[in-house]
Protein backbone atom coordinates (compact mmCIF):
# COMPACT_ATOMS: atom_id res chain seq x y z
CA UNK A 1 0.00 0.00 0.00
CA UNK A 2 1.11 3.70 -0.65
CA UNK A 3 -1.14 5.47 1.92
CA UNK A 4 0.12 6.68 5.21
CA UNK A 5 2.91 8.62 3.62
CA UNK A 6 5.09 5.15 3.08
CA UNK A 7 4.43 2.40 0.43
CA UNK A 8 3.90 -0.84 3.24
CA UNK A 9 2.89 -3.90 3.67
CA UNK A 10 0.52 -5.05 7.01
CA UNK A 11 0.00 -8.46 7.90
CA UNK A 12 -2.39 -9.18 10.67
CA UNK A 13 -1.83 -11.43 12.86
CA UNK A 14 -4.14 -14.46 13.62
CA UNK A 15 -5.16 -12.90 16.97
CA UNK A 16 -4.85 -8.74 15.88
CA UNK A 17 -6.11 -7.80 19.44
CA UNK A 18 -3.87 -9.15 21.84
CA UNK A 19 -0.51 -10.07 19.63
CA UNK A 20 2.63 -7.55 19.12
CA UNK A 21 3.47 -6.34 15.74
CA UNK A 22 6.59 -6.24 14.24
CA UNK A 23 8.02 -3.14 12.48
CA UNK A 24 10.34 -4.02 10.03
CA UNK A 25 12.60 -1.84 8.27
CA UNK A 26 14.80 -3.28 5.67
CA UNK A 27 18.39 -2.46 4.68
CA UNK A 28 19.83 -0.23 2.10
CA UNK A 29 18.51 -1.70 -1.77
CA UNK A 30 15.50 -3.64 0.09
CA UNK A 31 11.55 -3.00 -0.01
CA UNK A 32 8.56 -3.53 2.19
CA UNK A 33 8.67 -7.01 1.41
CA UNK A 34 12.59 -8.17 2.49
CA UNK A 35 12.17 -9.16 6.33
CA UNK A 36 8.61 -10.24 6.15
CA UNK A 37 10.03 -14.17 6.18
CA UNK A 38 12.57 -13.03 8.91
CA UNK A 39 9.47 -11.48 11.02
CA UNK A 40 7.64 -14.30 10.56
CA UNK A 41 10.29 -16.39 11.39
CA UNK A 42 11.52 -15.11 14.61
CA UNK A 43 8.01 -13.86 15.72
CA UNK A 44 5.61 -16.45 14.96
CA UNK A 45 1.80 -15.37 15.71
CA UNK A 46 2.92 -11.10 15.52
CA UNK A 47 1.60 -9.26 13.23
CA UNK A 48 3.53 -7.49 11.06
CA UNK A 49 4.17 -3.96 9.47
CA UNK A 50 6.71 -3.73 6.84
CA UNK A 51 8.18 -0.44 5.24
CA UNK A 52 9.51 0.73 2.49
CA UNK A 53 11.79 3.38 2.99
CA UNK A 54 11.34 6.54 0.59
CA UNK A 55 15.08 7.67 0.20
CA UNK A 56 16.75 6.22 -3.24
CA UNK A 57 20.31 6.28 -3.15
CA UNK A 58 21.81 5.14 -6.63
CA UNK A 59 18.13 3.88 -7.12
CA UNK A 60 18.34 1.88 -3.63
CA UNK A 61 15.81 2.62 -1.18
CA UNK A 62 16.94 3.87 2.07
CA UNK A 63 15.58 5.07 5.17
CA UNK A 64 17.38 8.49 5.42
CA UNK A 65 20.24 10.03 3.50
CA UNK A 66 24.17 10.02 3.74
CA UNK A 67 27.14 11.76 2.79
CA UNK A 68 29.62 8.44 2.84
CA UNK A 69 29.73 4.92 4.33
CA UNK A 70 28.55 5.18 8.35
CA UNK A 71 28.46 9.61 7.29
CA UNK A 72 24.67 10.32 8.44
CA UNK A 73 22.74 13.28 7.20
CA UNK A 74 21.57 14.18 10.01
CA UNK A 75 19.16 16.78 9.30
CA UNK A 76 17.49 14.51 6.80
CA UNK A 77 17.52 11.72 9.74
CA UNK A 78 15.45 13.42 11.77
CA UNK A 79 13.27 14.45 9.31
CA UNK A 80 12.60 10.87 7.97
CA UNK A 81 12.78 9.40 12.03
CA UNK A 82 10.03 12.03 12.49
CA UNK A 83 8.19 10.88 9.75
CA UNK A 84 8.49 7.15 10.50
CA UNK A 85 6.79 8.46 14.05
CA UNK A 86 3.95 10.30 12.36
CA UNK A 87 3.49 7.19 10.00
CA UNK A 88 3.41 5.08 12.76
CA UNK A 89 0.53 7.21 14.38
CA UNK A 90 -1.30 6.69 11.46
CA UNK A 91 -1.40 2.94 10.89
CA UNK A 92 -1.69 2.27 14.50
CA UNK A 93 -5.43 4.08 14.04
CA UNK A 94 -5.81 2.34 10.26
CA UNK A 95 -5.30 -1.12 11.41
CA UNK A 96 -6.80 -0.79 14.77
CA UNK A 97 -2.77 -1.30 16.23
CA UNK A 98 -3.51 0.91 19.09
CA UNK A 99 -3.20 -1.11 21.74
CA UNK A 100 -0.72 -3.26 20.34
CA UNK A 101 3.21 -3.18 21.17
CA UNK A 102 5.02 -2.70 18.16
CA UNK A 103 9.11 -4.43 18.25
CA UNK A 104 11.11 -3.24 15.45
CA UNK A 105 12.81 -5.34 13.08
CA UNK A 106 15.71 -3.73 11.52
CA UNK A 107 18.61 -4.45 9.10
CA UNK A 108 21.89 -2.07 8.32
CA UNK A 109 19.85 1.25 7.53
CA UNK A 110 16.69 0.02 8.80
CA UNK A 111 17.97 -0.97 12.42
CA UNK A 112 20.01 2.75 12.22
CA UNK A 113 16.59 4.42 11.74
CA UNK A 114 14.92 1.94 14.38
CA UNK A 115 17.52 3.12 17.03
CA UNK A 116 16.77 7.16 15.66
CA UNK A 117 13.28 6.11 16.43
CA UNK A 118 14.08 5.28 19.82
CA UNK A 119 15.99 7.69 20.86
CA UNK A 120 13.87 10.49 19.27
CA UNK A 121 10.46 8.76 19.82
CA UNK A 122 10.81 6.01 22.66
CA UNK A 123 6.96 5.60 23.10
CA UNK A 124 7.13 4.06 19.84
CA UNK A 125 8.47 1.00 20.74
CA UNK A 126 8.23 -1.79 23.56
CA UNK A 127 11.51 -3.58 22.01
CA UNK A 128 13.84 -4.08 19.12
CA UNK A 129 15.65 -6.66 17.03
CA UNK A 130 18.47 -4.66 15.21
CA UNK A 131 20.87 -6.49 13.13
CA UNK A 132 24.61 -4.76 12.74
CA UNK A 133 23.32 -1.20 13.98
CA UNK A 134 25.56 1.52 14.93
CA UNK A 135 24.93 5.01 16.27
CA UNK A 136 22.65 7.14 14.09
CA UNK A 137 23.41 10.36 16.08
CA UNK A 138 24.82 11.40 19.18
CA UNK A 139 21.75 12.47 21.34
CA UNK A 140 21.99 16.08 23.45
CA UNK A 141 18.45 15.09 25.33
CA UNK A 142 18.58 11.61 26.89
CA UNK A 143 14.88 10.46 26.85
CA UNK A 144 13.51 7.77 28.63
CA UNK A 145 14.13 4.43 26.95
CA UNK A 146 13.35 2.10 29.86
CA UNK A 147 10.15 0.70 28.66
CA UNK A 148 12.66 -0.46 25.65
CA UNK A 149 14.04 -3.59 25.05
CA UNK A 150 16.99 -3.85 22.86
CA UNK A 151 18.82 -7.09 21.20
CA UNK A 152 21.83 -6.06 19.05
CA UNK A 153 24.00 -8.47 16.56
CA UNK A 154 27.27 -6.89 14.95
CA UNK A 155 29.82 -8.35 13.50
CA UNK A 156 33.41 -9.01 14.81
CA UNK A 157 34.47 -8.38 11.14
CA UNK A 158 32.22 -5.96 10.44
CA UNK A 159 34.07 -3.28 7.98
CA UNK A 160 31.15 -0.99 8.02
CA UNK A 161 30.21 -1.12 12.00
CA UNK A 162 33.22 -0.96 14.04
CA UNK A 163 33.66 -2.54 17.42
CA UNK A 164 33.53 0.59 19.36
CA UNK A 165 30.60 2.02 17.65
CA UNK A 166 28.32 -0.80 19.19
CA UNK A 167 29.73 -0.55 22.22
CA UNK A 168 28.80 2.93 22.41
CA UNK A 169 25.76 2.54 20.74
CA UNK A 170 24.70 0.17 23.54
CA UNK A 171 26.04 2.53 26.27
CA UNK A 172 24.01 5.57 24.73
CA UNK A 173 20.25 3.19 24.39
CA UNK A 174 21.07 2.44 28.32
CA UNK A 175 21.71 5.90 29.70
CA UNK A 176 17.75 6.03 28.75
CA UNK A 177 17.23 2.85 30.79
CA UNK A 178 16.90 0.28 27.62
CA UNK A 179 17.58 -2.74 28.44
CA UNK A 180 19.96 -3.89 26.00
CA UNK A 181 21.42 -7.59 25.11
CA UNK A 182 24.21 -7.81 22.36
CA UNK A 183 25.70 -10.56 20.58
CA UNK A 184 28.93 -11.15 18.45
CA UNK A 185 28.58 -12.55 15.17
CA UNK A 186 32.14 -14.11 14.34
CA UNK A 187 31.86 -12.64 10.92
CA UNK A 188 31.22 -9.15 8.72
CA UNK A 189 27.94 -7.47 8.04
CA UNK A 190 26.25 -10.00 6.51
CA UNK A 191 23.70 -12.41 8.40
CA UNK A 192 24.67 -15.26 10.11
CA UNK A 193 22.86 -18.47 11.62
CA UNK A 194 24.03 -17.51 14.94
CA UNK A 195 22.23 -13.92 14.14
CA UNK A 196 18.95 -15.59 14.10
CA UNK A 197 19.53 -18.41 17.07
CA UNK A 198 20.37 -15.77 19.68
CA UNK A 199 17.95 -13.53 18.74
CA UNK A 200 15.28 -16.16 18.86
CA UNK A 201 16.66 -17.05 22.51
CA UNK A 202 16.89 -13.72 23.57
CA UNK A 203 12.60 -13.11 21.78
CA UNK A 204 11.71 -16.47 23.87
CA UNK A 205 12.92 -14.69 27.66
CA UNK A 206 10.61 -11.45 26.82
CA UNK A 207 7.62 -10.37 27.18
CA UNK A 208 5.67 -8.73 23.96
Amino acid sequence: MTDLGFKHRYVEAPDPQHSPVVLALHGTGGNEDDLIPLAGQLFPGAGILSVRGKVLENGMPRFFRRFAEGVFDLEDLKFRTDELAEFIEGARDRYGLRHNKLVALGYSNGANIAVSLILEHPHHLSGAVLFRAMVPFTPDLVRDTSQVSAFLSSGTRDPIVPRDNVLRLSEILQAGGAQVSLHWHNGGHELGRDDLEAAQKWLGQQQF
